[in-house]
């Protein structure tokens, strides 16, 4: 039987509330590779049933959790191109005439 749509948000919502209860303490963090100890950098550490926490390196304190799906989402996305940005000359590209 489906999961009605009440149920699904439960779900999520008690998922949310175990990810975010877990002690990350210990976690190993990692960066991509290249990247200077006092650059900024994105940090990711991998926690129990396949969930992700992210963090920046300038403000370690503040962390976000993603469980598997939602992260597999991310990762997919990103690969497609889904948040790729317009070129504008803010980030790098031209100016659009």
């Amino acid at each position: 039987m489906a999961e009605t749509e009440a149920e699904i948000k439960a779900r999520k919502e008690r998922e949310r509330d175990e990810l975010y209860a877990l002690d990350i303490s210990g976690v190993e963090w990692h960066c991509a590779p290249g990247t200077e100890e006092h650059e900024e950098r994105v940090e990711i550490a991998y926690l129990p049933a396949g969930a992700v926490a992210m963090r920046s390196s300038l403000d370690p304190d503040t962390v976000l959790r993603y469980t598997e799906a939602e992260w597999r989402a991310f990762v997919l996305g990103a690969r497609d191109g889904e948040f790729d940005l317009e070129p504008m000359a803010h980030n790098g590209g031209l100016e659009v005439q």
